[in-house]
C-alpha cells in the first residue's frame, strides 16, 4: 500500500530557556487591552503556561542562527513570564514551551503575529456561564472563582444566575434565537416552567423586549415598593416563608414578593392586632382597610379633641431641635447644594418636629363611646389611624329630664367603658366591595352599571376640581341655576346642585382617592377649613363679609364645586331616584361644564388600566379600545391572548394614547346640546343601556324609556 504524500509540515515545538527569548518588534499588538500583565502572570503562576509562544530564530548578518529567538506572537505571555522572573518567582533559565517557525519561511513574521490574534475566537458567553457553574458545583464559592479569574464576585454571581435559566432557553440563546439582554430578564425567577411559558407566549410576538419579559414573569407578584409590602416589611414577609424575586441586572426597587396571599394575610393580621389595641380605648366601632376609599368619612362628624400636653423634657427637646434647624438654615442657607450630612440632619429634624405636631389627641370619654376609628395604610406604607368620627345614627340625644338618654348615648360608667368584658368595639376589616366576574362574550355589550358609575365618579371629581379652579364658570353656573329657580319653573335638579349638598360617590375604584383631582380638592378644602371660623355664626358672617372680592370668588367657586354631580344613575320612571329626563339634563350640563372649563380627563390624570377598566370589560371591549387608541394592527397583535394577558398588554399599548371610554368623553360637538321639548326624553348612549355584561337589562331599560315618554 502506497504511503500518502505529505502535504503539510507543522512547526516543531521546543523547550527554550527564557533568557534565550526576546520580544519581537514585528508583533502587531501595539495597544494594551483586556486583563493586565500582572493578572496574566498570576494566572501562569497558578496554572502554568497554557499556550506556547510562537518564535523564530534570530539570524546574524550572514544568515546564521545566533541561538536567540524572537517572539512575534505571544508578547503578553512573554511580558508576564518576564514579570515572574523579576519577582524571582521563576528562574531566567526556565524552559518555555515554544513553537518554532522556520527563519527562512516565505510567510512574513508580522503575519504570524496577526494570524494568532485575528483568527482567535472569544469564548461564547453561555460556555462561560456553564464553566462557572461547574466550578461552583465543585465547591468553589463566588469569591474563590472571582479570585481565580481576576473579576469581581458580583460578576461571577451574575453569570451563575444566567447559568440557572432553563436549558431550553439556553438552547434558544445558543442558536441566536434571543439576545443576551432577553436571557438576563428571565433570571427574575427560578421557575423554569414559567420561564418557558413566557417565552412561548412571546416567541412569535413583535413585543418581546426584556422589560416585557420581566413584566410577564412578575405579573402575579407584588412589588416591594407596594404600600402593603412597606407596611409589613420584606424581612417579616421572608421570615413567614415568602419568596422575593430579584433582578440582579436591573434596578428592581427591592424586587417582587411572589406570594400576594401571604402578604395580604400578614397585612390583615397586623392591622387586626393594631385594631385590637385601639379597641381597648373604648371606641364603638373600628373600620380597617389597607385601601380606604376616597370620602370614607363622608357624612360623619369629627370629634374636636385636644392635643396631649408635652412634658417639660419634650418641650425642651422641641426647642432644641428648632434652634438647631435655624442654625443650620442660617449657616447653609446661601449655599447652592447642602452637604449630604447636613441635608440628612435637616430631614431628621423635620421628621421629629412633625411628630411633635401630630401627637395624640384627648377626646371626651362620653364621645369615645359612640365614635369610631378608621385604620389604613398610606402610599408610603405608614400606618394611618384616624380617630374620632361619629355616625349620624350614633349621635347622642338630649335627655328629657336629665336622667335618661336615647339609644346611642354613652351611659356606661367610666370603668365599664374601658372594660373589654363590658364593651367591645365592632371591628370591620375590608371596606371595598369586590367586583363580580363578567361574561366574556365575543360581541360588544353594554358596560356594567357599577363600572359606569365609577367612571363618572372620576369625571365628577375632576369636574369639581375644574369648576373650583375657574371662578368665572363657577359663578356663571351658580347664577344660571339661581335665575332658573327664581324666575322659571324647573323640576330637574341638573348637574349643579346649587344648595351645595355634598354628593357622595357611592362606588369607586381604589385609585380614585390618589388621583390628582382628589388631592387638589382635598388640599384646597383643608386650606380653607384651617382659616374659616366655624364655631360662631356671627363671627363667620363678619369674616365672610370682610373678605376681599378675589377671595370671596375663590371660596364661592370651591363651595359650588362640591355640588357638582356628573354621576350616572339608573333612571327610575316610577318616582324614586332620578328620572330619565333628570339624568339627560345632568349629563348634558356635565358636558357643558367640561367644555367651559376645558376639562380633559387625560390631563386630569385618568389612564386606562386593568383595575379601572380593561380588566372589567369583555375581550371585545378591550380590542375595541386598542383599535381606537392604538390602531388595528396593535389590536391584531393581542387578539390571541387570554383575557388577563390581553388586559395587561392593552394597558401598555394605551398608556400614552389619550384614549377614553365613552362615559368619560364629551358627547356631540363643541356646541351646547339642544334642550328637549317638554315631556320629551333624549336617548341614552348605548354604553349606558345596561348594568351587566350579558345585556339582560337592555330591554328593561328601553321599556323604562318608553314609559317615561
Amino acid at each position: 500500500m502506497a504511503t500518502p504524500k505529505q502535504k503539510i509540515t507543522l512547526n516543531a515545538s521546543r523547550d527554550i530557556p527564557f533568557n534565550k527569548l526576546m520580544l519581537s518588534q514585528s508583533n502587531v499588538r501595539r495597544i494594551k487591552r483586556g486583563e493586565t500583565i500582572e493578572d496574566l502572570a498570576a494566572s501562569i503562576a497558578r496554572r502554568g503556561l497554557l499556550q506556547s509562544l510562537n518564535v523564530r530564530p534570530v539570524l546574524d548578518g550572514e544568515g546564521n542562527e545566533t541561538g536567540m529567538f524572537e517572539v512575534p506572537a505571544g508578547g503578553r505571555r512573554y511580558r508576564a513570564l518576564e514579570l515572574l522572573v523579576k519577582q524571582k518567582r521563576m528562574i531566567k533559565t526556565e524552559p518555555v514551551p515554544c513553537v518554532v517557525s522556520d527563519a527562512q519561511s516565505a510567510v512574513p513574521i508580522e503575519e504570524d503575529s496577526l494570524a494568532e490574534n485575528f483568527q482567535r475566537e472569544d469564548l461564547h458567553p453561555l460556555d462561560m456561564f456553564r464553566a462557572f457553574q461547574t466550578l461552583h458545583d465543585q465547591g468553589a464559592s463566588h469569591e474563590e472563582i472571582a479570585a481565580r479569574f481576576f473579576v469581581s464576585a458580583t460578576f461571577v454571581q451574575l453569570r451563575l444566575r444566567l447559568a440557572k435559566v432553563s436549558r431550553k432557553l439556553h438552547e434558544v440563546y445558543e442558536q441566536e434565537g434571543m439576545q443576551l439582554e432577553q436571557l438576563m430578564a428571565f433570571t427574575v425567577t427560578d421557575d423554569h416552567a414559567r420561564q418557558e411559558q413566557v417565552w412561548e407566549a412571546l416567541e412569535n410576538s413583535w413585543s418581546k423586549e426584556p422589560q416585557q419579559i420581566r413584566r410577564l414573569l412578575t405579573e402575579s407578584t407584588v412589588r416591594a415598593s407596594d404600600r402593603r409590602a412597606l407596611f409589613v416589611g420584606v424581612d417579616a414577609y421572608v421570615a413567614a416563608g415568602g419568596v422575593v424575586l430579584r433582578d440582579l441586572f436591573e434596578a428592581d426597587n427591592g424586587g417582587w414578593l411572589q406570594d400576594p396571599a401571604l402578604l395580604d394575610r400578614l397585612v390583615r393580621d397586623r392591622l387586626k392586632s393594631i385594631a385590637d389595641e385601639i379597641a381597648a380605648e373604648g371606641w364603638k366601632w373600628i373600620v380597617v382597610d389597607a385601601h380606604l376609599p376616597y370620602g370614607h368619612n363622608h357624612g360623619l362628624r369629627a370629634l374636636a379633641g385636644t392635643p396631649v400636653d408635652l412634658t417639660d423634657a419634650e418641650r425642651a427637646e422641641r426647642e432644641a431641635l428648632r434652634a438647631e434647624y435655624d442654625r443650620l438654615e442660617a449657616e447653609y442657607g446661601q449655599t447652592d447644594e447642602l452637604p449630604d450630612d447636613v441635608d440628612q440632619r435637616l430631614g431628621q429634624i423635620e421628621t421629629a418636629l412633625e411628630a411633635f405636631e401630630s401627637r395624640p389627641m384627648n377626646y371626651d370619654r362620653a364621645e369615645i363611646a359612640r365614635a369610631g376609628v378608621f385604620i389604613s395604610i398610606d402610599r408610603d406604607g405608614d400606618l394611618v389611624v384616624d380617630r374620632g368620627h361619629v355616625r349620624p345614627e350614633d349621635e347622642a340625644m338630649q335627655a328629657v329630664d336629665g336622667d335618661s338618654a336615647e339609644p346611642g348615648c354613652a351611659t356606661e360608667n367610666e370603668d365599664s367603658r374601658h372594660d373589654p368584658s363590658v364593651r367591645h368595639a365592632i371591628i370591620t376589616i375590608g371596606a371595598q366591595a369586590s367586583e363580580p366576574e363578567e361574561d366574556d362574550g365575543d360581541t360588544i355589550k353594554p358596560l356594567p352599571e357599577r363600572l359606569v358609575i365609577e367612571l363618572t365618579a372620576h369625571r365628577t371629581l375632576a369636574l369639581r376640581n375644574a369648576v373650583a379652579e375657574n371662578q368665572h364658570v363657577a359663578i356663571t353656573a351658580l347664577l344660571h341655576r339661581l335665575v332658573l329657580d327664581t324666575f322659571g319653573q324647573r323640576s330637574a335638579t341638573g348637574c349643579v346642585e346649587a344648595f351645595v349638598r355634598h354628593v357622595h360617590l357611592p362606588w369607586q375604584d381604589v385609585g380614585l382617592k390618589d388621583s390628582p383631582a382628589a388631592k387638589a380638592v382635598d388640599e384646597r378644602h383643608e386650606a380653607w377649613k384651617s382659616v374659616i371660623p366655624l364655631d360662631d355664626d356671627e363671627t363667620l358672617w363678619a369674616w365672610l363679609d370682610g373678605l376681599d372680592e378675589a377671595r370671596r370668588q375663590t371660596l364661592l367657586a370651591h363651595c359650588v364645586s362640591y355640588g357638582i354631580n356628573a354621576l350616572f344613575e339608573r333612571p327610575n320612571p316610577y318616582g324614586s331616584g332620578v328620572s330619565q329626563h333628570g339624568l339627560d339634563q345632568r349629563l348634558r350640563e356635565a358636558d357643558r361644564l367640561s367644555r367651559a372649563t376645558g376639562l380633559d380627563m387625560v390631563d386630569a390624570g385618568w389612564r386606562p388600566a386593568v383595575d379601572n377598566y380593561l380588566g372589567r370589560v369583555t375581550k371585545s371591549r378591550i380590542l375595541e379600545a386598542v383599535r381606537e387608541g392604538a390602531g388595528e394592527q396593535a389590536a391584531q397583535l393581542i387578539d390571541h391572548l387570554k383575557k388577563a394577558d390581553m388586559a395587561k398588554e392593552a394597558e401598555r399599548l394605551l398608556a400614552d394614547s389619550g384614549w377614553l371610554p365613552e362615559p368619560l368623553r364629551l358627547s356631540g360637538d363643541d356646541a351646547p346640546a339642544a334642550q328637549p321639548d317638554e315631556g320629551e326624553e333624549a336617548d341614552l348612549p348605548e354604553f349606558l343601556a345596561s348594568d351587566d355584561e350579558d345585556g339582560s337589562a337592555a330591554d328593561e331599560t328601553a321599556a323604562h324609556a318608553v314609559a317615561a315618554e
